[in-house]
C-alpha cells in the first residue's frame, strides 16, 4: 500500500498531539496518510500497553487512517542504531511515502528526539540501492525510497516552527482522536496517579498554542513544524 503521507511517533498518541489536525486536513483533502507508532507507550505512568492499543486503534478511526501499525521497540530504552534503522527502512519502502512527518527534534522527552533522529535517519537510508530489505516472511527484495519531505511537528517544548499549516476547522477532530486516550489526559474522576500531561492545563494548551500559533499567521488555528532542509515555493502568492 502506498502512502502520500507516513507520520511516526515514539508513542501512541504522539502524532496526534503533534500534528491531529494536519493529519485530519490533509485526509480529507484526499490523501492517503498512515501512522506508526515505535512503542507502545509501556513505561508510561497510567493505563497498560494494552489500553493504549486500544485508545490508539480508536484515535486512527477518529482520523481515517489508512493504517496504523506498531513497531513495539522498546519504550524508553529504543536505540538509533543499525537494527532499528533497518526495521523502519523496511517500513518505508514498504509504504514509499512522498512526506514523513515525526517527532520533535528537541524535546522534554528523551523517547521523542531519539525518535525524531531515528526516523530522519532511516528515511536517508531507505534511499540507498547497496541497502539490501526485504519484509518478514517475503524473499522479494525491496526497491529503495527516499521520502522528498522529512516535518517535525512540535511537542511540549515551545519550538519555534519553520513553517506552519492552517488547521481551521480541524480542532475539533484533532481533539477527539486525543480524548480517545483517556488513560493519558485530563480526567477528574480518574484514581491514577497525576503526570505533566494530565493536568487539564496542558490538555487546553493544546488548543491555546494552535489558537497563538494561528494568530502568528492570521488564521483561526495552526499547527507548527520545522524541517531538515530550505523550504522551497513554487511562487510568492503560494504563501497564505
Amino acid at each position: 500500500m502506498k502512502l502520500d503521507i507516513l507520520v511516526f511517533g515514539a508513542h501512541p498518541d504522539d502524532a496526534e498531539l503533534g500534528a491531529g489536525a494536519t493529519i485530519a486536513k490533509e485526509i480529507a483533502l484526499g490523501k492517503r496518510v498512515g501512522v506508526i507508532d515505535l512503542t507502545r507507550g509501556e513505561l508510561g505512568t497510567r493505563g497498560t500497553a494494552e489500553i493504549r492499543d486500544r485508545e490508539a486503534r480508536k484515535a486512527a478511526t477518529i482520523l481515517g487512517l489508512a493504517v496504523r501499525e506498531n513497531m513495539e521497540f522498546q519504550d524508553g530504552f529504543f536505540r538509533n542504531d543499525t537494527e532499528h534503522q533497518l526495521a523502519l527502512i523496511r517500513q518505508i519502502r514498504r509504504f514509499r511515502p512522498e512526506v514523513v512527518l515525526c517527532n520533535a527534534v528537541e524535546d522534554r522527552h528523551i523517547d521523542h528526539a531519539r525518535g525524531s533522529s531515528l526516523v530522519s535517519d532511516s528515511c536517508f537510508l531507505s534511499g540507498l540501492v547497496k541497502i539490501d530489505t526485504c519484509l518478514d516472511g517475503d524473499d522479494q527484495w525491496q526497491e529503495p525510497w527516499r521520502p522528498k519531505q522529512v516535518y517535525h511537528y512540535i511537542q511540549w517544548k515551545n519550538l519555534v516552527p519553520d513553517f506552519a499549516i492552517d488547521v481551521s476547522g480541524y480542532m475539533e477532530k484533532k481533539l477527539e482522536a486525543i480524548r480517545a486516550y483517556d488513560s493519558q489526559f485530563y480526567d477528574p474522576g480518574s484514581k491514577e496517579p497525576e503526570t505533566p500531561i494530565s493536568s487539564r492545563n496542558f490538555l487546553d494548551s493544546v488548543t491555546y498554542r494552535a489558537r497563538d500559533l494561528g494568530r502568528l499567521i492570521g488564521v483561526a488555528y495552526a499547527e507548527g513544524f520545522t524541517v531538515e532542509r530550505t523550504v522551497a515555493v513554487r511562487s510568492l502568492d503560494a504563501l497564505i
